[in-house]
């Protein structure tokens, strides 16, 4: 199983993934680096080490526990501190600690243990039309040769398949799913190359090639436009983002504005990281509705604020 995915979460009941109640599947590691990303826990491939140091004893559980003893107590601040170059993240750690402070994120799952957790759920997705959403992460920068199965036994089970990327990924691995995927949650978060730089980590134009040539080859694609004033949230970049659906030909049946939020800023501290986007702001009910305007005016009808 050495070239699984490492999955963080498989969430049932999720309504937030695309439409109907759907298990969502977080693949781990992603090639963007967005300032506000709300699942930082996902931005590396690998497994990691959350830890909460305002839950620490300092009791030393976790030390006693960890085979490889890469745990030691800091006699200065009397908490848990890790050699990352020695954990082999089998999670001893977790299961001693009694106040929560650790957690290990992601495990590989085989694609049979994926099956065996979403088949749980089957009877919810018939009744709701709903399904499955891989997601992460970036999906379509994981071993294809994995996903590539994942999607084609869901397929064979009539189970419908949504991909939530972000679109920076070789087409060809969009290519190769493409038969067995219903729609693609596409994101789009500003149109202008050096603004996506800054914020993001890269430039648009494979995302944006991507999105042409996914809609060429006939994918359903939902747009989702994380929308964070003064960066994508402009009427500048709105205007951008419709005249480019519209001068590409991009169809699409559903535009959904997804509000900014702060609410997995408090991850960042647990991964010893500092939240980038501590001065960014939410935009208001009033910012959403004329920029959902600005769309339904252009002619997408569908345009919905959240996902």
């Amino acid at each position: 199983m050495s070239d699984a995915p490492v999955i963080t979460n498989i969430q049932k009941y999720s309504i937030h993934d695309g439409d109907g109640i759907r298990t969502s599947v977080f693949f781990k590691g992603c090639p963007l680096r967005c300032l506000w990303c709300h699942n930082p826990e996902t931005q590396v491939y690998e497994r990691q080490i959350q830890f909460d140091p305002e839950k620490c004893t300092g009791c030393g559980r976790c030390a006693r526990a960890c085979p490889e003893q890469a745990i030691s107590i800091d006699p200065g601040t009397t908490k848990a501190c890790t050699d990352t170059a020695l954990c082999q993240f089998h999670g001893k750690c977790e299961e001693a600690c009694v106040t929560g402070a650790r957690a290990v994120l992601g495990r590989q799952y085989t694609v049979r243990e994926v099956m065996k957790e979403i088949m749980k759920d089957e009877m919810f997705y018939e009744q709701s039309g709903g399904g499955v959403t891989l997601s992460g992460g970036e999906v379509m920068t994981q071993n294809m040769d994995y996903i590539e199965e994942l999607v084609k036994k869901l397929h064979r089970e009539m189970i419908t398949v949504y991909i939530d990327t972000c679109g920076q990924a070789p087409y060809e691995n969009f290519h190769r799913i493409l038969p067995y995927v219903h729609t693609f949650l596409y994101d789009l978060k500003c149109m202008d190359p050096e603004t996506h730089r800054k914020y993001m980590g890269v430039g648009n134009s494979l995302i944006l090639e991507n999105l042409k040539r996914l809609s060429e080859d006939g994918a359903r694609i939902y747009i989702r436009i994380p929308t964070v004033p003064g960066v994508s949230g402009t009427e500048e970049n709105m205007r951008e983002t419709i005249a480019f659906l519209k001068n590409n030909h991009i169809h699409t049946p559903q535009i959904n504005l997804l509000p900014y939020h702060n609410t997995g800023s408090g991850k960042y501290a647990k991964l010893g990281r500092t939240y980038g986007g501590a001065e960014l702001e939410v935009p208001s009910k009033e910012q959403m509705e004329h920029f959902a305007e600005m769309f339904r005016a252009a002619g997408y009808s569908n345009t919905k604020i959240g996902g």
